[in-house]
């Protein structure tokens, strides 16, 4: 901490970082981020620069990072002798898990349209959507 540093609460550093105060406090408990410092009363107290890592862990979850890659992500940004190729590998591991993610996705929706297709949406009682579910 910087002599004369404005020191932030949790609601301000909520605010500010994009991160509810709940989950500040899970992430200071996994070790994801510092403890905060306390008052004497027990009251948690942020710097800017614990802000900016709250905003650097808000920003990855965004991206869809876990937080086990963000904790990865963390300990590179923090480290000043790092090769930008372990980012880079990080992120393309990542960006192979959306992408296998999305297929699943769209092959899921290829599958419900044409349930939803086959289904008449009238006052019939029978309904494919309901057969399929049932039969898997």
């Amino acid at each position: 901490m910087r002599q004369g540093e404005t020191l932030r609460n949790i609601g301000d550093a909520a605010k500010a970082s994009g991160v509810s105060a709940k989950m500040i406090r899970h992430y200071e408990s996994i070790g994801l981020v510092e403890q905060a410092r306390r008052t004497e009363a027990g009251y948690r107290l942020y710097t800017g620069q614990d802000v900016r890592v709250l905003q650097f862990v808000h920003r990855g979850r965004a991206l869809g990072f876990s937080l086990d890659q963000i904790g990865k992500l963390l300990g590179l940004w923090r480290d000043q002798d790092r090769a930008s190729a372990d980012v880079r590998a990080l992120a393309r591991s990542h960006i192979a898990e959306l992408d296998r993610k999305i297929a699943e996705m769209e092959a899921m929706r290829r599958a419900l349209v044409a349930l939803a297709a086959s289904c008449h949406g009238d006052a019939r009682s029978s309904c494919p959507i309901l057969d399929d579910l049932a039969a898997n």
